[in-house]
């Protein structure tokens, strides 16, 4: 089975004055949690990886998580990739994982909801044979 490494920006690192204004700490922590468990509980073999705003301290997060691990896929959350200020977070969480397994297959939700579809569209998840 193919392990996934899922990357996000945690609740906390958002800043919630670009978001839209129905969103807070709590919501989108619950969200969070909602769409890794789901993730899980589908059958999929996933590592949660959530990381703050800074370029550096993501890299290092990154790496950390391919030292203990090894994975075959990466899922990398919207909030990385949507919101323009993180441009460079999202350029250095594509080049550490390309350059920690070269080759390595990436895919993107567009939420916390919509990991299920992301992730179908490269694996499938285990299913149980009982």
């Amino acid at each position: 089975m193919t392990r996934i490494l899922m990357i996000g920006i945690h609740a906390r690192a958002l800043d919630y004055s670009k978001l839209p204004p129905d969103l807070d700490e709590a919501t989108m922590t619950e969200r969070i949690e909602a769409g890794f468990g789901a993730t899980v509980a589908a059958g999929f073999d996933a590592v949660s990886c959530l990381i703050g705003t800074s370029p550096d301290e993501a890299e290092a997060e990154i790496r950390a998580a391919f030292a203990r691990d090894r994975f075959g896929l990466v899922m990398i959350g919207g909030g990385i990739r949507m919101v323009p200020d993180y441009t460079e977070l999202f350029e250095r969480v594509i080049n550490t994982c390309n350059t920690e397994s070269p080759g390595i297959t990436f895919c993107f939700n567009q939420s916390p909801e919509t990991t299920l579809d992301a992730l179908k569209r490269h694996v499938q998840p285990q299913t149980s044979t009982t």
